[in-house]
């Protein structure tokens, strides 16, 4: 699937055939932060730990969002969080 067909599919009112972590980003970019949260938050591997960390950053919780990310040995981004969705979504498709 392209960046462009994923985007897409936002218009649709079901989850693409994608994988779990493309599916947390899809639910969050549709407005469901409940949905996507749920489907990483019992997840640890390093992908998934991204996303968590960018989903408590968008929720604003960035003592939370800090300890994820530090999980993956990142920072919290200076870029905005649609920047930061497009990189996760790029780099996970």
């Amino acid at each position: 699937m392209t960046t462009q067909a994923f985007t897409q599919s936002l218009n649709d009112s079901a989850v693409p055939a994608v994988n779990i972590y493309l599916q947390a980003m899809w639910y969050d970019a549709k407005g469901n932060w409940q949905k996507a949260h749920s489907l990483v938050d019992s997840l640890h591997d390093e992908t998934a730990c991204w996303v968590h960390a960018y989903l408590h950053r968008k929720e604003g919780d960035l003592g939370n969002a800090g300890y994820w990310y530090r999980l993956v040995q990142k920072n919290i981004p200076a870029v905005s969080l649609q920047q930061e969705w497009e990189q996760i979504v790029n780099t996970l498709l």
